[in-house]
C-alpha cells in the first residue's frame, strides 16, 4: 500500500507537502496537557515525535519523518494513535 492510500486511513488530518497536520481544540487546558502527555508517551515508545503547538486549549500537531525527509509509515501510525487519544479526551477537530 502507497502512502497516499494510507495517509486516507487517518481523514482527520491534512497533508501539507510532505508533512501532515491536524489541529484540535481540547475541552480546556488542563485536558490539552493531558492529551500532549499521553501523545508523548506514544511518541517515546515509537520514537517518533511530532511537532506540537499548544495555544491555550488549541493543539497543532504535525508529523513527518525527519531522517527520511517525507511521510512514512511511521507518521500515519502515529497519527491513528493521536486521533485515539484525541477522541479519548473529547478534543473537537478545530
Amino acid at each position: 500500500m502507497d502512502i497516499e492510500s494510507k495517509l486516507a486511513t487517518v481523514p482527520a488530518w491534512q497533508r501539507v507537502g510532505e508533512e501532515i497536520r491536524r489541529t484540535v481544540t481540547a475541552p480546556d487546558f488542563p485536558t490539552a496537557i493531558r492529551i500532549v502527555d499521553e501523545i508523548a508517551v506514544r511518541a517515546e515508545e515509537l520514537d517518533h515525535h511530532p511537532d506540537i503547538d499548544i495555544r491555550w486549549r488549541t493543539l497543532h500537531l504535525a508529523l513527518t519523518t525527519h531522517s527520511a525527509g517525507r511521510l512514512t509509515d511511521k507518521d500515519v501510525t502515529l497519527a491513528a494513535q493521536i486521533d485515539e487519544i484525541v477522541a479519548k479526551h473529547g478534543a473537537a477537530a478545530e
